[in-house]
């Protein structure tokens, strides 16, 4: 994994052995996100709204640190799936933060997709310190997209 950080923006680079198609639905949909974003103690999506058009809406909330509800919310800018998607991002914890840019471009080669997160719009060191755990994220992504699902009627 890659990751960089530029004056107000990190990028963050992982390949994940599963299709762009199954990266974006891990990505973007609302059921599968809460299955993989965060981890129990540290901070967890538990719910996750979702209208995936260019100006449509989005929110996702769950548990932060010490069990203290978060809510993130923003817009879609844009929508090319699966290669990319676009939308800005304002978090409840950091009411002095400005909304920012996240985006997630996915090229699928071989069997594998490369997932380039790039969030920009960081002001500030303190809201770049805020957003140090994307590569962990990621990591959390890759675990869940390279999850084989169970057929039917197995058991396990």
């Amino acid at each position: 994994m890659k990751a960089a950080q530029s004056s107000d923006t990190i990028v963050a680079e992982i390949v994940i052995k599963a299709s762009a198609d199954r990266v974006f639905e891990a990505l973007m949909d609302p059921q599968k996100r809460t299955q993989w974003w965060g981890a129990a103690g540290r901070f967890q999506a538990t719910h996750m709204e979702s209208d995936l058009r260019p100006g449509g809406a989005w929110m996702m909330s769950g548990t932060g640190m010490g069990g203290k509800p978060f809510v993130v919310r923003g817009e879609y800018r844009s929508v090319d799936r699966p290669r990319s998607i676009e939308f800005t991002w304002k978090a409840d914890w950091d009411q002095e933060a400005p909304v920012t840019v996240v985006r997630f471009d996915l090229s699928e080669a071989d069997g594998a997709t490369t997932v380039k997160l790039t969030h920009s719009g960081l002001t500030s060191e303190r809201t770049r310190e805020n957003y140090r755990g994307w590569p962990w994220l990621l990591s959390m992504l890759q675990g869940f997209a390279e999850c084989k699902p169970q057929a039917a009627g197995a058991q396990g």
